[in-house]
This record gives C-alpha cells, structure tokens and sequence, in this order.
C-alpha cells in the first residue's frame, strides 16, 4: 500500500517573499525607516562580532553588517526568504559574511554548540510572530555571551499614525487592532494569514527579564508613517520629508517613542553564561 507524502511546509511568509522589498527596502517609508534602524546597528555591532539575525527576510541588513565586517548567521523560516537572501549574498560578494540560515525564531535554541554569538538583531516585527516570548527569551539567552547586545524591532502598541489614519477612514477595529492581547490576524495574500501579538514596552522588559536588561528605546516611524501609506508619502514628498527630520528628534523622547509605528529596544545580556 502506498504511503502517502506529507505536503511541503509552506511558511505564512513565502507568500510575500517576491514583493518584500519593494515594501520594505526600495520603498520610500521602507528607506526611511530602516535607515533609521542601520544608524543603530552601526553602533551595536563591530567589524569582527559574530551576530544573529531572527527573521532575516532578504537579507538587506545582514548584508549592510557585512559591509561593516560584522559576520552574520541569518535565519528565517520562510524558504523564499532564505532564497532571496542566498541570492543578494552572491550578487554583493557577502558569502564569506552572510551564512543563510532556514530556521524559525521559535527553533533557535537548537543552534546551540558551546559557541556564544557576540550580538543578536531581528528587525521590522519579525518577533511580533512569536507567541512564547518568554522561551524566546531564555533561548537567546543561551546563545549569547554575557554583555552581548541584541537589538530587537518590535511593531509598536500604540502607534499614533495608525490609530488617526483608520478612525480618520471610520474603521474603528483597524485603528485599535493592536490593543488586543490576545493579537491581531494579519492577511498577507489570498488564502495567506499569520497571527501578529503587539507586547508593550514594558511587558517585554518584564518578559527578557532576568537574562536581559533593557538599556534604551527608540520609535522608528513616529511620524514617519507605516508601509501602507506610500501613497502618500509619494503624493506629498515635502510633508514626508519633514516626518522624516522630526522623526530624527523625536524617536528618543520618553512617551512620545512608544507612539511609532516600530519600537526598537536595545537589550544587554546580564550574568554569567546559561
């Protein structure tokens, strides 16, 4: 009798993984926001540190790490995205640097070998995926040494563009879709979904707690609108601009941060090694 063949797993991100970049990297509001966040790892990271990506999509930040000198094991659970990322990495000379990982931010424990990376980032939600945090947490924690930075992008709870653009176009669930704990279903093409979970500042510091503590907050797109409003940031170019310098300013004003469409936090792995 036949055995029948277990279907391929098709990860919730494959479905985007042709169009990731021209949301997210070429993109006005993707440019934008993601300068913001290499201006942070610039600082993190040295030429020489060994660092773990966590959702590394296709690839664009391992690759401006490498330039840097850092080196990068990136891992996603989307096989698309490690393609797209395999792909970058040859075409930008990076192979020495860049090491594409297929691995779901729920499995990284399994890379554990005795070896410490000196630094973790994931970046633009990636995380907002993952249920268990507090496991998430005590993974890392293993795999990095004591003192290790790990830069973490989170979509934020409240963020002020999103709540005044949809009460602005009368729908009230989208506007307050993040307030729910028990998180929001996201579309990502036809027949395609994932459920994203928004933590607040403080629960993650609670959360990465005792293994991590936080050292800084920034919002990245405070005025800089979210990815879905392209349109007009290419409608009004001026107005755009001056979200753009004011986000410059604002992004580390206590209350004002946690308004941003994304909140970058900034943990230190504390204590001896797990």
């Amino acid at each position: 009798m036949a055995v029948a063949q277990a279907e391929p797993y098709v990860a919730p991100f494959d479905a985007i993984a042709d169009r990731y970049d021209e949301t997210f990297t070429t993109a006005t509001i993707g440019r934008a926001q993601r300068a913001s966040v290499w201006r942070e790892l610039g600082k993190a990271f040295r030429s020489g540190d060994r660092v773990l990506e966590i959702g590394c999509g296709t690839g664009v930040d391992a690759c401006f790490l490498a330039e840097r000198g850092v080196k990068v094991l990136a891992c996603d659970s989307s096989a698309q995205m490690i393609a797209a990322t395999t792909r970058r990495v040859k075409e930008t000379g990076k192979g020495r640097s860049v090491h594409p990982h297929l691995l779901a931010a729920e499995d990284i424990g399994s890379l554990r070998n005795g070896d410490f990376f000196d630094g973790a980032f994931s970046n633009f939600g990636a995380l907002n995926c993952v249920q268990d945090l507090r496991q998430l947490a005590k993974d890392l924690a293993i795999l990095l040494r004591p003192g290790a930075t790990a830069l973490l992008c989170w979509m934020g709870r409240y963020c002020l563009w999103e709540i005044t653009w949809y009460l602005a176009h009368g729908k009230p669930s989208k506007a307050l879709r993040r307030f729910h704990r028990e998180g929001a279903t996201a579309r990502l093409a036809e027949g395609v979904s994932v459920r994203v979970f928004y933590p607040s500042v403080r629960l993650l510091a609670q959360t990465f707690a005792p293994e991590f503590q936080l050292k800084s907050v920034k919002g990245i797109g405070v005025l800089v609108p979210p990815s879905y409003l392209e349109t007009w940031a290419n409608q009004f170019p001026g107005l755009f601009g001056l979200s753009v310098r004011a986000d410059s300013l604002m992004r580390r004003w206590p209350g004002i941060r946690t308004l941003a469409d994304h909140i970058l936090l900034e943990f230190r792995r504390e204590g001896p090694p797990a």
